[in-house]
């Protein structure tokens, strides 16, 4: 049994995935839509909060857990595998990264994501320990969840707020965009769409699925 966890729907995207990339396994999810959204809560919350979720599953027969939360990847995963040291933990930020990094041409690696994953620094810091010239630019989107979660998905408001938060992106140039928080897939085509042709677009869902299934395989 795979656990799954997220602060809310965000993660049913890294269910989707999983669900096509392991069909043969069974699932137990829990989107704690009663605490979203995780981003603007202080580390400490977090960390209990993932502390709390992860035992939620380990309890209904989970024997793998996947924090499909990016918020709690960046914060809470090293406390998550101290607390529970015989279960595999997989977050959803070291999946992306690689996939960023094959990516690249220029070095210039953009990300997108709740204002307590990009405070973490969790992005730039594992991205120039392997790619030291590597140009990373953060950009802050707490509205994003929010708009996800009420199922504002395709509205002018939107898309509006989209510009708004990839302006500092294409002002630095990057070449690679990484969609930080699970719940952006579910706004990924308006994403390529205004981030344009030349910047590739990587999915956190995609990434963790190949992850697991590697995993496992192992």
């Amino acid at each position: 049994m795979i656990g799954v966890f997220d602060s809310g729907i965000g993660g049913l995207t890294v269910m989707r995935e999983l669900l096509r990339e392991l069909p043969e396994f069974g699932f137990v999810y829990l989107g704690d839509t009663a605490r979203t959204p995780y981003g603007s809560k202080s580390p400490e919350t977090v960390r209990r909060y993932a502390r709390e979720d992860a035992q939620f599953l380990l309890d209904r027969g989970a024997r793998l857990i996947v924090v499909a939360c990016n918020t709690a990847s960046a914060i809470a995963a090293d406390d998550l595998r101290r607390t529970f040291p015989q279960i595999p933990i997989i977050e959803v930020v070291t999946p992306a990264i690689d996939d960023a990094i094959v990516a690249t041409t220029t070095g210039r690696i953009g990300v997108i994501g709740t204002r307590a994953t990009i405070a973490s620094g969790v992005y730039e810091r594992e991205i120039t320990q392997r790619l030291p010239k590597a140009v990373v630019t953060g950009a802050a989107c707490p509205l994003l969840v929010p708009l996800v979660e009420e199922g504002w998905l395709d509205t002018p408001e939107t898309v509006s707020i989209i510009r708004t938060y990839l302006q500092p992106l294409h002002a630095a140039g990057v070449d690679t965009l990484i969609l930080g928080c699970t719940h952006y897939p579910l706004l990924e085509a308006m994403i390529v769409q205004e981030m344009g042709e030349r910047v590739t677009v990587v999915n956190p869902a995609r990434a963790v699925a190949t992850t697991v299934r590697e995993r496992l395989e192992r």
